[in-house]
């Protein structure tokens, strides 16, 4: 596979203009979503064997669960999908239980990281989708990630890269450009198992682990590292769409910055402590 050299990261970065405004096609989007979002929820259809599973952590997301789960019941025709309610102080999981979904619940908060891996580890399907309870995304959007695994993908990620055109960059972005060069796969460029939505084929979730999706950057390297088929399978622009971002605030940025360090140490840990780069002519061992 041929991949950019580490400068692409920043070339990539200056490559990107400002987006004028919406297009026609997002102008669409926006309204499909804000029909589905007055429309009475249909209670899920879980199939006894399904094919995908489809999971969702939720806490304290009574306003958009219920709009969530139609359009993740409406994937696949065999399909489950898995609410994991943590730490819910309204009225989420009944909403959730309603609507017919697996239910797993928990009294704490989880964090989405390990609601996903939770929820993971029980799912039955050969896919399984990751999505969240924050954002309405419609079913049609999300298709093309089961598509992809269907396919043969092992890692289907949304083809999404922040808003790179910002100066200046933002540092969760840098370090999801600096990732994948370091993976050599700078193709990637900031596509992430920390965005949503994204899919795992079976095979990945058994090479991977599910304890290792707690810490989504450390599970990619896995992946890369394992040879698992990982690729950008379709954009879904969710920046716009998570009210923690809203007014330009990133409450997980720290968190998301110290997965990506845990990610390089594991990269480290596999492919050796410089990751698999040449030391070159340097010889080292003669001044210890």
């Amino acid at each position: 596979m041929t991949t950019k050299p580490a400068f692409a990261v920043s070339r990539a970065i200056k490559r990107e203009k400002p987006r004028a405004a919406a297009s026609a096609d997002e102008a669409g989007k926006s309204a499909r979503l804000s029909g589905i979002m007055r429309e009475e929820p249909v209670p899920i259809r879980n199939h006894p064997d399904p094919l995908v599973s489809v999971v969702v952590p939720a806490m304290n997301e009574a306003e958009r669960i219920g709009a969530v789960l139609a359009q993740a019941g409406a994937v696949h025709p065999q399909s489950e999908v898995i609410v994991v309610a943590n730490g819910c102080r309204d009225q989420t999981e009944a909403i959730a239980a309603r609507m017919r979904a697996r239910v797993l619940s928990f009294p704490e908060p989880l964090g989405h990281d390990v609601g996903r891996s939770i929820g993971a580890r029980e799912a039955k399907g050969g896919i399984i989708l990751f999505i969240d309870s924050d954002m309405v995304i419609s079913a049609e959007e999300l298709k093309p990630f089961v598509y992809a695994v269907q396919s043969g993908v092992d890692v289907a990620l949304n083809n999404y890269n922040g808003p790179i055109h910002r100066q200046p960059v933002h540092r969760v972005i840098l370090a999801k450009f600096t990732l994948n060069s370091m993976l050599g796969r700078s193709d990637l460029m900031g596509a992430s198992m920390t965005a949503i939505p994204h899919a795992l084929s079976r095979k990945a979730l058994e090479v991977i682990g599910a304890e290792a999706l707690s810490v989504p950057p450390k599970a990619m390297v896995t992946a890369v590292c394992r040879g698992l088929r990982v690729e950008t399978v379709h954009s879904v622009e969710v920046g716009k769409r998570n009210p923690g971002r809203s007014a330009g605030a990133d409450p997980l940025e720290r968190l998301v910055l110290g997965d990506h360090l845990e990610a390089l140490y594991e990269l480290a840990m596999q492919r050796g402590p410089r990751g698999g780069f040449s030391d070159g002519e340097r010889r080292r061992d003669l001044v210890r």
